[in-house]
Order: structure tokens, then sequence, then C-alpha cells
């Protein structure tokens, strides 16, 4: 069952298209991703399915309500955390979730239950009367994730879940996402710069460059479906046409002083490989991963800086004093 549904989905600023004719469909329950450099149009992409800034042209439906013709209705159904925290750090983290329910004209008995239940599934219970500025970088993201829960949402829209956090505290974000999806059956949208957090969560995911969709699939699949292994091989006289007329060679690539050859089976064709290439300095061996689909489908590797963004809570807030 589809709950996402983009067409024709796009955005221009002036000379700038920031996402580009998107179609795509989401299935109910998956976690399914955004993945792209800074700039490729995830956010931008999020901000129009969320119903906070609108298309240029196009649609999308959101859990069967158009985001044009019923935005309120969306808004509704989804909870969203966005990439900077926006909870109110001079409040406890107990208050920001209450004033969430209220926001929502939550039903007061509802919304004490919903609070426990909340606090409790992202281990902040114990915490709960503490001002959130004494919370450390994970637990206000923890914090973020119960709020966007309180009102049950069937869809649940991560712009960048684990920006800035150490790699313990994104494995536990991690965890909890993936309880989220597999025990609470929420459907959970992320936007993501990260090849291992896309790699560990999404069921499928999108790479979108230049705001266009570029490869679509499960991150298993996206692999597969490039097929072999890579070998890496550094040398000063190579001919790339010579090596693709090799029937177990499916790609090459020049890189930083290097040639890279996805190769189909290389445990069997290494040593045939090594012979035509001539005098090797160097070679490695590795399995494909995502870096390398994104690489074959964009020619570039995704750049590990600051994502797009940032100016989602404005928004936001902009939005809410309306």
């Amino acid at each position: 069952m589809q709950v996402i549904e983009t067409k024709k989905l796009t955005k221009t600023y002036t000379a700038l298209t920031a996402v580009d004719n998107l179609d795509m469909k989401i299935e109910k329950g998956e976690v399914f991703g955004l993945l792209g450099p800074n700039g490729a149009g995830k956010s931008t992409t999020l901000l129009m399915l969320t119903t906070l800034i609108p298309p240029t042209s196009g649609t999308a439906l959101v859990n069967n309500f158009d985001i044009i013709q019923e935005p309120d209705r969306v808004r509704k159904s989804i909870g969203i955390v966005f990439q900077d925290p926006s909870s109110d750090e001079v409040l406890t983290g107990y208050e920001n979730l209450k004033l969430h329910g209220l926001l929502y004209d939550m039903d007061a008995k509802l919304r004490e239950e919903r609070i426990v239940e909340v606090l409790a599934l992202v281990d902040l219970t114990g915490r709960k009367d503490d001002m959130v500025k004494k919370y450390s970088g994970g637990m206000r993201r923890r914090l973020e994730l119960a709020r966007g829960l309180m009102h049950y949402p069937e869809i649940l829209f991560l712009d960048e879940p684990t920006l800035g956090l150490d790699p313990q505290t994104r494995e536990h974000i991690w965890e909890y996402i993936k309880k989220l999806a597999t025990e609470k059956h929420i459907t959970i949208i992320i936007t993501t710069h990260y090849m291992d957090e896309a790699d560990r969560l999404c069921d499928r995911l999108a790479i979108i460059d230049r705001g266009k969709i570029v490869a679509l699939g499960s991150p298993d699949q996206l692999k597969k479906d490039l097929g072999g292994d890579i070998v890496r091989m550094k040398m000063k006289n190579f001919d790339k046409d010579k090596l693709r007329d090799l029937d177990y060679v499916k790609d090459v690539k020049e890189d930083d002083g290097a040639i890279s050859v996805t190769v189909k089976d290389a445990g069997r064709h290494l040593q045939d490989l090594l012979a035509r290439v001539g005098t090797v300095e160097s070679v490695e061996v590795r399995p494909l991963t995502l870096e390398d689909v994104f690489l074959h489908y964009t020619g570039r590797t995704i750049r590990e800086g600051a994502p797009e963004g940032g100016w989602a809570e404005k928004v936001m807030a902009a939005r809410l004093r309306k």
C-alpha cells in the first residue's frame, strides 16, 4: 500500500531548479531514504511533502491527501524532525512534549498517556523533569523523536537525523528508528548524506543529484545491479577502452591517480585482468559500496560536508505565527 506518491514534483527558485519533476512512490511501513550531497534537493523535497513550502509545479499525495489541496489533513497525519533542534531549552522534556500535545489539541488524558509512552520509547523517563539545556546532543535528538511521535503520526519525516552526533549516539538513534518502523509500523522518510546511515536503515532509497532521482531501490539491490567487486589499481599507463572490452568488466573509472574497475567475479578474473594491464604498482580488491553506486550514477563522490537546509525551522516558525 502506497502512503506517498509524488507526481512531477518540482521546485524552482528563479534560475535554480532545486527539485526537478520528481516521481516516486513510498510504501506503508518502510524506511525510505533520500540520499544525496549538499544542494541535491533532499530537504526541499521534504519541505514540500510536509506542506511547509509549495511546489512550483506538480503535486504529491501524502497518506492519500494532496499536499496542495489538503495541507491541514497532511499535517495532522505526519510527524517532522528537522536538522536543528527546535525544543525550548528552558522548558523540561515533559513540558516540551505537553506543549506539542496542546498545539495538536490532544485530549488531556490521552496527552498525558502519550507523554509517558514516548518518553519510555526513547529512554528519557528519568530525565523528563530536567531542562532541555542540560540534555546532551543525543538526548535532545531523542526528545525531538519523541515529540514527533506525540500525536500518533502515520508517517515520520527525519531530516538528517544523526547530523553532528558521535558514533555511539548515532548507533542508538538508528536503533530507535528501526524500532519505530518494525514495532510501531510507522512509515519513515529520512534525508541523509551519510552512506552508512542509508545502508543500515533504509529498506529502499532514492539517490538524488541536482534535483533528480538518478537511482532507486534497496541498498543491496543497487549494489547488486552494478555487479561484482571493485579492483583499484595504481599504474603509470593503461588503456581504459581496452579494459572495457573485457566481458567481465562492467565499469572503468579513473580517480586520484588510480583506476577503479568494476569486475564481475573478481576472484575468478583478477589474475587475467592483472596480466592484461601490465605493470601495476599496487592493487586493492573490495566489495561494492553505496559510495561506488553514487559515483557510478553521478560521476562524483558524495561530499561529506554540511548538509543543505538549516532554515526549515524558520519556515515552520513563520507558518505557526500566521
